[in-house]
């Protein structure tokens, strides 16, 4: 288990795909269950679903809030979506729009400054988030901790170093990697927890397929 940090999290990825917003949702329940004042923020959500209304629909947003207990507004989790399942600013740039990291960095602030700010970025550490930048520079601008999820599966230990060296590259602190099985079925004698623990020095937790995310906070109390 490691400490909670008071400040927060950003939660990135080795790659699109790998569950972020699942794992980002364990993490708040659990900050939440030890009575930690959580504000979440997924700054730029593209893919989004449009109603009868032309109104866009959040997935990974919705999926935050739920975890939160529905204490935040979707506006306030999310401030900028996109019907376009692409990068963000390409997602923008269809709708005659551009996308900066300062609407990023905004969209980031919190409402109470004493809350955990638990934040979800869109793709890998090095995928472009916005005109100017990529989620590294979304990240190293937040300062948060970082938790890294990666997909639980052959070639999982050469994304996941990969990805630890380009968050130490921005002297970001790393507090735990999370191996989350995405698909059903596994290849048979895999180890990749195991496999990992030998080639680096941080947290390694494994979360098994549609399963409850293994504690990963120590008990903190009310007065936190």
């Amino acid at each position: 288990m490691i400490a909670i940090d008071p400040r927060g999290y950003f939660i990135t990825g080795s790659d699109t795909g790998v569950g972020k917003t699942y794992i980002a949702c364990e993490i708040v329940r659990q900050l939440v269950k030890n009575n930690i004042d959580v504000e979440t923020r997924k700054p730029a959500e593209s893919g989004c679903e449009i109603n009868d209304q032309g109104e866009l629909l959040t997935a990974d947003a919705q999926a935050l809030r739920l975890a939160n207990n529905n204490r935040e507004s979707i506006d306030r989790i999310v401030a900028c979506r996109f019907r376009a399942a692409l990068a963000p600013h390409r997602a923008a740039r269809l709708e005659g729009s551009e996308l900066y990291l300062e609407r990023l960095l905004r969209a980031c602030s919190l409402d109470n400054p004493a809350a955990c700010l638990v934040v979800e970025g869109a793709g890998g550490f090095y995928s472009p988030i916005a005109e100017d930048g990529l989620n590294a520079d979304l990240a190293t601008a937040l300062h948060l901790a970082v938790i890294i999820v990666v997909d639980d599966r052959i070639g999982a230990v050469n994304q996941a170093l990969m990805s630890i060296q380009a968050v130490e590259s921005r002297q970001l602190c790393i507090a735990v990697i999370i191996l989350n099985q995405v698909a059903k079925e596994q290849i048979a004698d895999m180890d990749n927890t195991t496999d990992l623990r030998e080639h680096c020095d941080y947290p390694v937790i494994r979360c098994l397929h549609g399963a409850t995310l293994p504690k990963l906070f120590e008990q903190r109390h009310a007065d936190f």
